[in-house]
């Protein structure tokens, strides 16, 4: 088992999103404006990307809804939108606009934490303590958080902490998730996700004010319903 690769995906996200932010203060609103769109059509892409990744289209609408359902009851949304309320306090932009730290957190989470790199990234580094994956995965991370914080702010730099979170968790409890994150589980845990991403996209674009955090939970159930799936066809003999 080891946390390397983790720490160096947490660092690289850190000085990715420090170096964004200082470029970022040059930066003209029209030209800043037109780095959303572009970062918009690039998060669409990779979230079209990955949703092909799926293999069940079944389970991946099942998680959907019911993650929806439960994101949705439980506010997902609103309690981050609440928590990057009290951040964005001590944002400012030279014009006196709040910089969207919730915004800037939940897009970057997801586009770092969301994926099979990182799954399987973390299982390799826990299993076998061979973080090659993880460290192809910083690398891209560095550069992305760079052009994430150039645009949406200080709330990327807050996704190295749920790099951390979620990546050290699979690391440690690796042993456990392994049985139960088979390669059918992570393909449609992965659609799930960039699903989510394509949302985001759209966002970024402008084109609609989705709540995006209210869906997270289908990363989740996902797996779970490719295991309840399994069953169910282990017991009628399929």
């Amino acid at each position: 088992m080891s946390m390397a690769g983790v720490l160096v995906n947490m660092a690289t996200v850190l000085l990715g999103s420090l170096a964004g932010l200082l470029f970022r203060k040059g930066i003209p609103e029209r030209v800043t404006s037109a780095v959303m769109i572009g970062l918009g059509l690039c998060t669409a892409y990779i979230g079209i990307d990955g949703a092909l990744a799926g293999e069940n289209v079944l389970v991946v609408i099942a998680a959907m809804v019911g993650g929806a359902i439960t994101g949705t009851l439980l506010d997902i949304d609103g309690a981050l939108e609440r928590l990057g309320k009290r951040v964005e306090r001590r944002f400012r932009r030279e014009k006196g606009e709040s910089v969207s730290i919730a915004e800037g957190f939940v897009t970057a989470t997801l586009l770092f934490c969301v994926g099979a790199m990182t799954v399987n990234g973390a299982l390799n580094a826990g299993i076998s303590g061979d973080n090659r994956l993880l460290y192809t995965k910083s690398m891209l991370d560095l550069f992305s958080s760079a052009m994430l914080a150039a645009s949406l702010g200080a709330g990327v730099a807050l996704a190295a902490a749920a790099v951390l979170v979620l990546e050290g968790g699979l690391v440690l409890l690796s042993g456990l998730l392994a049985p139960v994150l088979t390669p059918a589980a992570v393909a449609e845990m992965t659609c799930a996700g960039s699903l989510i991403i394509i949302a985001i996209g759209v966002n970024l674009m402008g084109l609609a004010k989705i709540k995006v955090a209210n869906y997270l939970p289908a990363i989740v159930l996902a797996p779970v319903i490719v295991r309840i799936a399994a069953a169910l066809s282990g017991l009628l003999g399929r």
